[in-house]
């Protein structure tokens, strides 16, 4: 019987081609798992007794214990149809499928998802530059596909330096006439920009794009669209945290069989020691991942960050290593109109299945609310309770004293019950909301009036220059994040603060009376 302990993870792959009886199978399992029980040959061994069992072939050992038990969680759902013999040995000796093939149809998967056409993650692939999804809107870059081509510029400036190796920013852009955009992104710090251009794609459709941005990022398409690259696939992939942008980015990272971090507010590239035997493929053995990508991004509501690694598997890649990035975390960088790149269309026939869904009608809002990119924003809290609408009034009168400030509220005014006159009503709804599920914003100052300062909003003005917060609660949460806190009702500070704006004349004796903290 094969030892596993004689063998690495690899070793033990190949070496167990050569076993067709799932007793013997089976008794190299349960030694693995009292010798060094590593997950990853645990599956090697599992997954080769599922290819046993899919050719049909074989008799069920008589087991008994943990086997047995895994056994009959899987299932009869789980038993796909029986293939030709020599189909599957032609699959177990080719190990991972050429890059960019799809499964037939009826090419059978070890697990109930079987039926589901799925391309398997390259293994010891070539993996070059960090692509930019630049989503649009209306014939426009949106900002933070502007932000993300001036982080990955910087991402990738860097990357020369410590590495070694020059590698490029790549934008793609998908979309009706967009080719003038992919000139634009050069300008933002791209080195190539790609596009596919139809009329079909002139509105955001899941499978069309996927397919595209898939295609894309697999060098797949003629020569003239492909030649200007020699690497399988992305080492990076960003995409915009924004509705669309959360929704493309997990499939076509699905259909690259990669990973994805989602909503990041930070960005950073270097060299990262592991011990994970699931990583290594060994235990007790620690392995340097060069190049990897640390995605950072908040949890449990931004009270804390964690920084996320897509690191590969001893017997798979995830590449590229995939991340949305939260609108407003990066700066716009100023556009170089004299900055040369390289901008590529893309050839790809789409099918007309891919359009199942078509838009026969649309309104067009006449303007959207943009909170970012402002020097100050004005924030409301439920601490208007008393008079909602004087309170949305002073608010308003505050933010009209500044040259260049935004007006936002918290989710606390979008779903309370409080009844607003008609002439306000327009300044509470959703989309000015500022917090976890709503725009994030950075500008020089901040001014939270009546705001408690629950972590979920926290997360959405927590970068901001200085913060100012107004509130009548000493004890409230966004004291402790605030590098001035006025004690005092809203009703009486913001009308002082508005006329010291006005006057020019702003201290803090001007709007409180010696309460600040």
């Amino acid at each position: 019987m094969v030892d596993p302990d004689a063998f690495t993870v690899p070793e033990l792959r190949d070496e167990l081609e050569t076993v067709d009886d799932l007793a013997e199978l089976s008794a190299i399992l349960e030694a693995e798992r009292d010798g060094q029980d590593r997950k990853t040959a645990r599956e090697a061994i599992e997954s080769r007794m599922d290819a046993l069992r899919e050719a049909g072939e074989v008799d069920e050992p008589e087991t008994e214990g943990e086997y047995e038990e895994t056994a009959e969680d899987v299932g009869e759902d789980a038993e796909g149809e029986a293939v030709d013999e020599d189909e599957s040995t032609d699959d177990a000796d080719d190990g991972d499928e050429p890059e960019g093939d799809e499964p037939d149809e009826d090419d059978g998967l070890s697990h109930p998802t079987r039926d589901k056409k799925h391309v398997r993650a390259l293994q010891g692939g070539h993996y070059e530059d960090m692509w930019v999804y630049c989503e649009t809107q209306q014939g426009e870059l949106l900002d933070v596909s502007k932000e993300m081509l001036g982080k990955a510029r910087e991402l990738m400036d860097t990357y020369a330096e410590d590495f070694g190796d020059e590698e490029n920013v790549v934008a793609f852009v998908i979309g009706d006439d967009c080719a003038e955009l992919a000139e634009e992104a050069i300008t933002y710090g791209a080195d190539v920009a790609v596009y596919h251009d139809d009329d079909r794609l002139e509105r955001f459709m899941n499978t069309p794009y996927t397919r595209v941005a898939a295609h894309m990022a697999r060098g797949q398409g003629t020569t003239e669209s492909t030649d200007w690259r020699d690497y399988d696939e992305p080492r990076y992939i960003l995409f915009p945290a924004t509705n669309n942008g959360r929704d493309l980015s997990a499939t076509v990272q699905a259909e690259l069989d990669s990973g994805l971090a989602s909503d990041c507010s930070d960005l950073f590239i270097k060299p990262e020691k592991v011990s994970n035997p699931v990583k290594t493929g060994e235990p007790g053995v620690k392995k340097t991942f060069e190049k990897t990508l640390h995605m950072k991004r908040p949890d449990f509501s931004g009270f804390e960050y964690s920084t996320i690694l897509c690191i590969d598997n001893p017997d798979r890649d995830f590449h590229p290593q995939g991340a949305s990035v939260i609108p407003g975390t990066f700066p716009v960088p100023d556009p170089d109109p004299d900055r040369d790149g390289l901008v590529v269309e893309h050839d790809m026939e789409l099918d007309d299945e891919w359009f199942g869904v078509e838009i026969t009608e649309h309104d067009t809002l006449d303007e959207g609310v943009d909170l970012t990119g402002h020097e100050v924003v004005v924030c409301l809290g439920r601490g208007i309770g008393d008079d909602p609408t004087r309170g949305i009034e002073l608010g308003l009168d505050l933010a009209d004293a500044f040259d260049d400030a935004a007006f936002g509220i918290t989710r606390g005014i979008v779903t309370s019950s409080y009844q607003f006159d008609g002439h306000v009503e327009t300044y509470t709804a959703e989309e000015r909301q500022i917090g976890e599920t709503g725009q994030v914003v950075s500008p020089d100052l901040y001014i939270a009036a009546g705001v408690s300062g629950a972590v979920q909003h926290k997360v959405g003005m927590d970068e901001s220059e200085t913060i100012v917060s107004i509130n009548t609660d000493t004890d409230a949460r966004i004291c402790d994040f605030s590098d001035y806190f006025i004690e005092g009702d809203l009703f009486e500070v913001l009308p002082r603060l508005t006329e010291a704006i006005k006057s020019g004349e702003l201290t803090m004796d001007a709007v409180t009376d010696g309460g600040e903290q």
